[in-house]
């Protein structure tokens, strides 16, 4: 999209200003299907910090996501948790993962998540 969604921003406004992780949100970007609960961007920085202090090899890199928010206008992406990639019949990866989709990108949205079994 070269002109963001104004009702997608405004979600991931209400997201940021009520500090809320329950929203759940599918989203189309670049032909990929991403689907989880939004958080607001200070808790998913947080989060992907701790999961890179806790790696041998990846913990300089925890730092960078320590990094103040600057909170000047409407919000420009989403901050996914407990998402997946979905791909035929699978989501990548099973457990979820954090996902940064800029709202410019996303051609398509709906409000909920997706879910997959094997019965």
């Amino acid at each position: 999209m070269s002109k963001p969604d104004k009702l997608l921003v405004d979600v991931a406004a209400l997201v940021e200003s009520a500090q809320s992780n329950q929203m759940s949100l599918t989203v189309v970007t670049g032909g990929a299907v991403i689907t989880g609960r939004l958080a607001p961007e200070t808790v998913w920085r947080q989060r992907v910090s701790d999961v890179l202090r806790d790696s041998a090899r990846l913990g300089e890199f925890s730092a960078v996501f320590d990094t103040p928010v600057k909170e000047d206008g409407p919000p420009t992406h989403l901050h996914f948790h407990v998402a997946r990639i979905l791909q035929g019949q699978v989501g990548i990866p099973e457990t979820g993962g954090m996902y940064r989709v800029a709202i410019e990108d996303v051609s398509a949205w709906t409000v909920g998540d997706f879910s997959y079994s094997d019965h």
